[in-house]
């Protein structure tokens, strides 16, 4: 898929840890000629992320003149995403204005909670803090500078929160992305008199670091790169009309 970002500041939640899906997002951005602001909780891992872009300068795999910011936040806590934006539109204010001209909300986490009547309430509400409320930090405090581009939100759901999907076993996990896609469709709506688009993905198993550690090599994954590559396609001016919807990556 040939797309251009070369014009766009895309920020992208999540990025910090290595072979996970936010860095394959990122790098399918910066190959793009996106300019890009990546937010994570770890220091030293988004700074990693970043300069790894950074490194891409000049080898053909991104465009001369794109740039890399790495931001440091807690996005389960409103006020540390509303510090966290100013500083990203602060970063390429010469650039864009205060425009975002998309927002990749891939924050978040996995976990099983076992049966209902065992479940810990404290992983039930980790699920919520990690996938829901972070997605909800982040969709508030970068709204106006996604309002003012006429940009776009795309965020992760799974399927287990889809019609049809398995929540077994994962009960809290299914039921923040449930509200993550909620979260999704409000926006759609609510946004849309701003010109402002909202979707999401809903995969099964990626293929990452941590699932392969987990699960094999052997399991049925979606790769990382498609995603990345729908990503991208949400959130390009080909799918100018498409908002509200829930693509499942199987």
């Amino acid at each position: 898929m040939s797309l251009d970002f070369s014009e766009y500041l895309i920020v992208i939640t999540g990025v910090g840890r290595a072979g996970q899906v936010g860095e394959a997002i990122a790098q399918s951005f910066a190959q793009r000629g996106a300019t890009l602001a990546l937010l994570d909780r770890e220091h030293d891992e988004v700074q990693a992320r970043a300069a790894e872009l950074d490194a891409l300068r000049g080898d053909g795999a991104r465009r001369d003149g794109a740039r890399v910011t790495a931001h440091v936040a807690d996005l389960a806590d409103p006020g540390d995403a509303q510090r966290a934006a100013a500083e990203v539109l602060q970063a390429h204010r010469a650039r864009h204005q205060d425009r975002v001209h998309a927002v990749v909300c891939v924050a978040g986490g996995f976990g099983m909670t076992g049966a209902l009547d065992e479940a810990d309430p404290a992983a039930w509400t980790k699920q919520f803090t990690i996938n829901l409320e972070t997605a909800f930090a982040t969709t508030r405090a970068f709204l106006p500078a996604v309002r003012a581009a006429r940009g776009s939100f795309v965020y992760f759901g799974s399927v287990a929160a889809t019609p049809g999907g398995s929540p077994g076993g994962m009960a809290a996990y299914a039921a923040a992305k449930s509200g993550v896609l909620s979260l999704m469709r409000t926006v759609s709506v609510d946004e849309k008199p701003h010109g402002v688009r909202a979707n999401a993905v809903a995969p099964t198993a990626i293929r990452t670091t941590t699932n392969v550690a987990a699960m094999g090599d052997g399991a049925s994954y979606v790769e990382r790169e498609s995603v990345a590559d729908v990503v991208a396609f949400l959130a390009s001016p080909l799918a100018r009309n498409v908002t509200g919807q829930v693509l499942v990556l199987a």
